[in-house]
């Protein structure tokens, strides 16, 4: 038995960069307890504690089209829509909880096989 450790994603709407380009495949990888307590040391979470989930955001996904590395200002970025896109994922991949699927707008392309990790 193996443990998955990496899930692939579709955006909803996508990323659209500085340039144009439109990325809405990536790869968000399981958090660990570094990923989750390392950003409450971030000022910018002293100046408002939701930007915890940005930074959380940042250090797991490891792969946005053809981005190279995510951060912060990318997260930022993202459609509201994608934005809560990747917080059920998030979720969903990292505590097994399907219920977020209920409140999801028909259609949004979650992969096969994300709602109860492994």
């Amino acid at each position: 038995m193996s443990l998955s450790t990496e899930y692939p994603f579709t955006l909803p709407k996508g990323y659209l960069d500085d340039d144009g380009t439109l990325h809405r495949e990536g790869v968000m990888r399981l958090a660990c307890a570094r990923d989750e307590v390392e950003p409450l040391r971030d000022p910018r979470v002293k100046d408002n504690e939701a930007f915890v989930t940005v930074i959380v955001l940042s250090r797991v996904i490891t792969e946005l089209g053809d981005l190279g590395r995510v951060n912060t200002r990318i997260v930022e970025g993202l459609f509201a829509s994608d934005y809560q896109y990747l917080q059920d994922f998030y979720r969903i991949i990292n505590f097994g909880d399907p219920a977020v699927l209920l409140d999801q707008e028909p259609g949004t392309p979650f992969p096969e096989g994300t709602a109860m990790p492994a």
